[in-house]
């Protein structure tokens, strides 16, 4: 999904700017706090609030794991293929990205999520495997996710200390700042923000993605209200 059209919004009857920050391609190399100061800070003005992909973040973090380095695990091979068939990507529906979630959460874990999970389906209950199995489990990105090489061929774990991160954002730099999981089909998530955040509010400002889901290279977000 390429990036919103209209780069304002409204929401409760307020509108919003949102201006995508474009940037070189991240490195596990790099460090977060530099790369907001020299991207995002020079366009930011006092009240805006800086949203970050979790994605782009969690590859600074070194959580883009190439797939020729995961060897995929007995307990991995088998629970993948139970995963349901999603329209938003492949998530935990093959066997790298399934052994790091098992990686990430543990085996123990993840097996008696997926029985709780597979048990309330029949029910027509869904959901069930993630809220069990824990956040880092929803947030892991399998290979091909990322159109920008050499992600292409990764799977990228979930960020770690979002809410850390983000703080630490504000107390360095002077702006608040989230962390979001935005997928291309409306659905918007804060998993980590500075303490002034109103994550509600974020995620009805951002629901439509307006950094888009493509090769745009905007893994930041500032947020203006107008």
């Amino acid at each position: 999904m390429k990036s919103s059209s209209n780069p304002v919004v409204k929401v409760d009857e307020i509108e919003y700017l949102r201006i995508p920050v474009k940037t070189k391609i991240l490195q596990p190399k790099d460090d977060i706090i530099e790369l907001v100061r020299e991207y995002a800070v020079p366009l930011m003005q006092e009240g805006d609030i800086l949203v970050i992909s979790e994605s782009p973040l969690a590859i600074t973090q070194g959580r883009a794991i190439p797939i020729k380095d995961i060897k995929v695990g007995f307990l991995a091979n088998i629970l993948w293929r139970f995963v349901g068939k999603v329209n938003y990507g492949i998530g935990l529906r093959a066997p790298t990205s399934m052994q790091c979630a098992v990686e990430e959460c543990g085996g123990l874990r993840i097996l008696f999520a997926a029985a709780i999970g597979g048990f309330t389906k029949l029910f027509g209950r869904k959901g069930d495997f993630y809220r069990i199995a824990g956040k880092q489990s929803a947030l892991v990105d399998a290979a091909s996710t990322s159109p920008v090489p050499p992600y292409t061929e990764c799977v990228i774990k979930g960020p770690l200390y979002p809410e850390k991160v983000a703080q630490k954002i504000k107390d360095k730099l002077g702006y608040d700042a989230c962390i979001m999981d935005i997928n291309d089909i409306g659905g918007s998530w804060v998993i980590g923000s500075s303490d002034a955040v109103n994550d509600k509010l974020m995620e009805k400002i951002m629901k439509d993605n307006p950094q888009g889901q493509g090769d745009e290279l905007t893994p930041f977000c500032i947020v203006r209200r107008q």
